[in-house]
């Protein structure tokens, strides 16, 4: 079979680009293609890739302003010519999936959430900074979003679901069924470190106020404990801003480098609500237990009491008496890790190859 990828955007170093990354060693001559590409801002490894990117790789401003071009992905995606190849599968939270296919084509799309500035609306703005212009602009580009996805959703033959949360949505605004194959982890690279374990929590995210950073924040603020945060983001000097002393932001960091603050960290702590979530596996494969909102996919990653503990209001409060608690109770490491081991990349790529060959044909 001759397959193309296809993604969103290759701008930012996250769990969807990790799951792109992962794809392309499975189809390793397949290009990708995607509306922009910064290689300075996402994972090293696609400078070696062949990289098919948009008209919009050329507007004036569009690596540091590309959610202001909003309007303009459904284009993009709409202007490649993917005739030559036989699968079309999609790394999609968007835009991916609105790939135009031909007559004989099989379109799979890797669904890491249906629009969540569409869907989500409320709770994807809740912590935006857009100004008041932008507020009323949005609601009727909105609206024409809504049916430009599920017209694409529609043209999609076969879904699959990150998570059972992603399944669910998927289930729900798009009527659509789907198989949840879990995201990968490379746990013979995220392996706990030859080291002492140190006194401080951990958060590696992109700092985006969606993923609700401040409530780490906040919470660590009260309790004076130590917290290094590692990534960067548009809401990086917000945080910084609330941050007393006992913060930490580290910014970016190679992977080399984040393999050593999980296996030191006490725990690692994710406020909020993911589709999924990468970091968290990441971190019980270092062996370290993890503080999570239980909602999203750390429901499906986390065994709470075992790997890790909830807190059930995304709120600071019920965040501090997560940690107060987590402070009286004790983890195995091996144990954690070996929970981890269910989302190992190797088991992903079987899961994918066996998909693919079964439904692409």
């Amino acid at each position: 079979m001759n397959i193309a990828l296809v993604h969103d955007y290759l701008n930012q170093a996250g769990g969807a680009e990790r799951v792109v990354e992962c794809l392309h060693e499975v189809y390793p001559q397949a290009p990708i293609y995607t509306s922009i590409f910064d290689k300075n801002r996402t994972l090293e490894s696609f400078s070696s890739m062949k990289i098919k990117t948009s008209f919009m790789q050329y507007l004036p401003f569009v690596m540091k302003h590309f959610k202001k071009y909003l309007p303009l992905y459904p284009f993009a995606f709409g202007s490649f010519n993917l005739s030559g190849f036989d699968v079309i599968l999609s790394s999609s939270s968007a835009w991916g999936k609105g790939i135009k296919k031909i007559k004989g084509q099989k379109h799979i799309c890797y669904c890491h959430s249906p629009m969540r500035f569409v869907w989500m609306y409320e709770d994807y703005m809740e912590k935006e900074e857009y100004g008041r212009l932008v507020r009323m602009i949005l609601p009727p580009i909105l609206k024409w979003l809504r049916k430009w996805d599920l017209r694409t959703a529609a043209n999609v033959d076969y879904f699959i679901a990150n998570s059972k949360t992603t399944q669910k949505r998927i289930k729900l605004f798009y009527g659509m069924d789907s198989e949840v194959i879990y995201p990968p982890v490379d746990t013979s690279f995220f392996k706990p470190y030859n080291t002492k374990i140190k006194d401080y929590f951990l958060v590696v995210s992109r700092l985006n106020p969606y993923k609700h950073i401040d409530l780490a924040v906040e919470a660590v603020n009260d309790l004076g404990l130590p917290l290094f945060i590692i990534g960067t983001g548009p809401d990086a000097s917000r945080l910084k801003k609330m941050a007393k002393l006992n913060i930490r932001f580290l910014g970016r960091l190679p992977d080399e480098e984040i393999v050593k603050y999980y296996s030191e960290c006490r725990a690692f702590i994710l406020p909020g609500e993911e589709d999924f979530g990468l970091t968290p596996v990441e971190a019980q494969a270092c062996g370290r237990p993890v503080i999570a909102y239980g909602a999203g996919g750390a429901l499906e990653s986390v065994v709470d009491g075992k790997t890790g503990l909830f807190f059930e209001r995304q709120d600071k409060g019920s965040l501090i008496k997560a940690v107060q608690r987590f402070n009286s109770m004790s983890f195995d490491g091996n144990s954690i890790r070996e929970n981890a081991l269910k989302f190992d990349k190797e088991f992903f790529k079987k899961q994918i190859k066996e998909f693919v060959d079964a439904k692409g044909r």
